[in-house]
């Protein structure tokens, strides 16, 4: 799947968030789930910086993905700041709610939201509240269980327990490392796209 990327821009302010234009994908998680890591696998590109050090994704940072011969940008994914680690500064901490709120529920183009737990651990409260959240909101979203390659035989029983817990009928499994999920998580992105705007044209392989 070949897909062109460019950064467009950082934000911690509502009022300077790009334009609505093409349908939206957020990504959600707390610190250290592997959001950036799952973009870069998404398009092939490593545009979302990664780190070690949770925490360090502090804005709302836009991407935007545009399919072969198009001239203008067909969906655009929004990476936003980790919750749950407790090392971010508080003043930057409470300034989260100022943007991301507005975001999760005034953007008009927002078309899906991608909630990442990690494979790896059960359900945790910060997870479900977040999930609830979406559900109150009726932002139309999707959980997605990172790092599945690292769950072995247990990847069902992990699953099953993640989908009680968060009280979802579908969690898409994804490896950022073997691909794993990666065409079934495009095939939803597009379908949510095309859900906001009608129609999305066909990628080329």
């Amino acid at each position: 799947m070949k897909v062109f990327t460019r950064f467009i821009t950082s934000s911690a302010d509502a009022s300077k968030f790009p334009p609505p234009s093409a349908p939206e994908i957020a990504f959600l998680g707390r610190s250290n789930v592997g959001k950036s890591s799952l973009i870069n696998s998404l398009v092939s590109n490593k545009i979302a910086k990664t780190s070690n050090t949770p925490g360090r994704t502090q804005t709302i940072n836009f991407f935007e993905v545009r399919w072969p011969g198009r001239p203008h940008p067909d969906i655009l994914f929004a990476d936003l700041p980790g919750y749950g680690y407790a090392r971010v500064p508080n003043a930057i901490r409470e300034q989260w709610p100022s943007f991301i709120n507005p975001y999760l529920t005034t953007r008009s183009t927002l078309a899906l939201c991608l909630c990442l737990v990690d494979a790896n651990i059960p359900p945790q409260k910060s997870d479900a509240q977040l999930v609830d959240f979406l559900k109150q909101t009726q932002r139309p979203m999707l959980v997605v269980a990172t790092k599945a390659d690292r769950v072995g035989t247990r990847l069902q029983a992990s699953l099953n327990a993640l989908r009680q817990g968060l009280q979802v009928d579908q969690i898409v499994a994804y490896s950022a490392k073997t691909g794993l999920g990666k065409e079934d998580l495009w095939k939803l992105i597009r379908e949510a796209g095309e859900r906001l705007t009608g129609e999305l044209p066909s990628l080329t392989e």
